[in-house]
């Protein structure tokens, strides 16, 4: 496994790697985003695989509740750096093995699903709002 960066990101600034970001404040830290957002820190890779492969790591972690453990405060809770960068070192030696490379494929799916599924319920919101429109109703 190559080495990755974690690094507190800052608002306006471009990255040339392979970069994705995590966010570290709220009950959602460890979420990854494709996008910059507020509150985050910023992994750099040095291939586009790689990238992939930590972003559905940080993904998988935070749906099997693993940041929880290591969220801090009382108000807003956040997560530290240096936590995340251990999660994402830890559990970054199932990159090779056949059953991760297995449940990646398969949770691209997914997301590809998921997406035609959002797309689908648009259109048939859009359908129905339509629908109702046409109603002829007086004031």
């Amino acid at each position: 496994m190559q080495t990755f960066q974690i690094k507190t990101h800052q608002p306006g600034r471009n990255y040339d790697k392979p970069h994705f970001f995590i966010l570290n404040k709220g009950l959602n830290s460890g979420k990854p985003f494709t996008a910059p957002v507020r509150n985050s820190f910023v992994v750099s890779t040095e291939t586009i695989l790689q990238k992939e492969a930590l972003f559905h790591l940080s993904y998988m972690l935070l749906e099997s509740k693993c940041y929880r453990y290591y969220l801090k405060g009382s108000v807003i809770p956040f997560i530290y750096i240096a936590d995340v960068k251990n999660l994402l070192e830890k559990n970054s030696k199932y990159f090779g093995q056949k059953d991760f490379e297995t449940k990646l494929k398969t949770l691209k799916k997914v997301e590809e699903l998921e997406l035609v599924f959002q797309n689908k319920l648009k259109a048939i919101q859009e359908l129905k709002i339509a629908v109702l429109r046409s109603c002829k109703l007086k004031h």
